[in-house]
């Protein structure tokens, strides 16, 4: 063989080796991270039921210390919280010190002070679990059973981008009247046998207040994020106009996407894939009111997208509002994490997770069963969603590998 003849053949056999070793790497790499996914998804369904019990073990620190420590820019608790029941025990039983009207915003809620100085913030029961909310899908009173679900949902998506949620009974005549403020002891009033108050908010309306069954009133308490993460507040590139007539651009402009991958923080880091990941997570609780979002301040797009906010959610358990899965079906990309984890929670285990995640809480049973039915069918149309990306573009352009180091120190 000539030597030019020789000098082709090892350069062929070399392209070759260099090919079946990157995709060799390649396979193995996206092996591990399918395993490490694998055991995440199991360690989460061995640790979802959380047992509200007020012991934290080998620690002096409160639980409001714990839980504040938990909050990084990538996640608000971690995904190993052996504290976790402690501290939504604290949430649900803690002695409130003071109460006072919600900040500023639509929709009827309480700011509470609990024992140790941990603001919460309180929700009222409006409609009973099997009340149908008609109309818009963003229509009706915030559901408080509503931030409870979304919570664990959260948890089970492996997400962890939505702040600690607890159903509570407060005891309005003795727990909330004592230590109200003069603003909100002002819209207390009695109806029949009834304490109800109204608040001060957007939609606040004395002729529309909140009654609690004689003084008891059921609710969901939100704990705060530490003020030492601020947050700053984003107009959401999905956003509806609420204006009867009147369509947002991603409404009717198909190639809207392109355009918002061009924007900043969208051009770069997580946060494009964030707002799918949140895309994903309000269609299957039927959210289509999230026309803003909170990041942390001064993050350049690096911190996540926090899931607060979810009270606009499980009215109807018969509507499917596809249009929430906009940025998924124009953008075509998912996290191969959240591709992962969705697959993993067909054929029911999505409802019976969530079941299971929310049996210990205060207030369970926290949803009807046609809500939770209805999980696990639109878990099926956003697995289409995707599969029809996948069939377009292929799987390499559709499914995106996002993982970052997080540190809990």
């Amino acid at each position: 063989m000539k030597l030019k003849q020789r000098v082709v053949l090892l350069a062929i056999l070399l392209v070759i080796f260099i090919f079946t070793k990157v995709f060799l790497l390649d396979n193995l790499e996206t092996s591990a991270a399918s395993r490490e996914d694998q055991r995440a998804f199991q360690r989460m369904l061995a640790g979802l039921r959380v047992a509200l019990e007020p012991r934290l073990e080998h620690t002096l620190q409160s639980p409001w210390e714990i839980a504040a420590q938990w909050v990084v820019p990538r996640e608000v608790y971690p995904e190993d919280t052996p504290e976790l029941g402690a501290v939504m025990h604290a949430m649900s039983t803690k002695k409130i010190v003071k109460a006072d009207v919600g900040y500023k915003g639509t929709q009827l809620k309480a700011l509470l002070i609990l024992e140790g100085g941990q603001k919460v913030v309180f929700k009222p029961k409006r409609y009973a679990r099997d009340y149908i909310v008609e109309g818009e899908p963003y229509a009706g009173y915030d559901r408080h059973n509503a931030e409870v679900a979304a919570f664990h949902l959260d948890r089970i998506l492996g997400f962890r981008r939505a702040p600690l949620v607890v159903g509570r009974f407060v005891n309005l005549r003795t727990e909330i009247k004592p230590v109200a403020t003069e603003q909100l002891l002002g819209t207390f009033m009695t109806v029949g046998n009834n304490t109800c108050f109204y608040g001060k908010c957007y939609y606040c309306r004395e002729t529309e207040p909140a009654c609690a069954d004689g003084d008891v009133m059921e609710g969901s308490v939100t704990l705060w994020l530490p003020d030492v993460w601020p947050l700053q507040k984003h107009r959401h590139p999905w956003g509806r106009t609420y204006r009867e007539g009147k369509l947002a651009r991603w409404e009717y402009d198909e190639s809207y996407c392109d355009a918002v991958k061009k924007t900043s923080p969208y051009d770069s880091g997580p946060r494009l894939l964030d707002i799918i990941d949140t895309a994903i997570f309000d269609y299957l609780i039927g959210n289509a009111d999230r026309h803003h979002y909170e990041s942390f301040q001064d993050d350049e797009g690096a911190s996540m997208l926090i899931l607060l906010d979810n009270a606009k959610s499980f009215g109807n358990p018969a509507l499917d509002e596809r249009s929430i899965l906009a940025p998924l079906y124009q953008c075509c990309i998912i996290r191969v994490s959240t591709w992962n984890r969705l697959n993993y929670l067909k054929n029911g285990v999505l409802k019976s997770a969530l079941k299971t995640a929310m049996s210990h809480d205060p207030i369970s049973p926290v949803l009807s069963d046609p809500h939770l039915d209805a999980l696990d069918q639109r878990l099926l149309s956003i697995l289409a969603t995707v599969k029809q990306c996948t069939d377009q573009f292929g799987p390499d352009a559709v499914l995106v590998e996002d993982r970052m180091t997080l540190s809990h120190l």
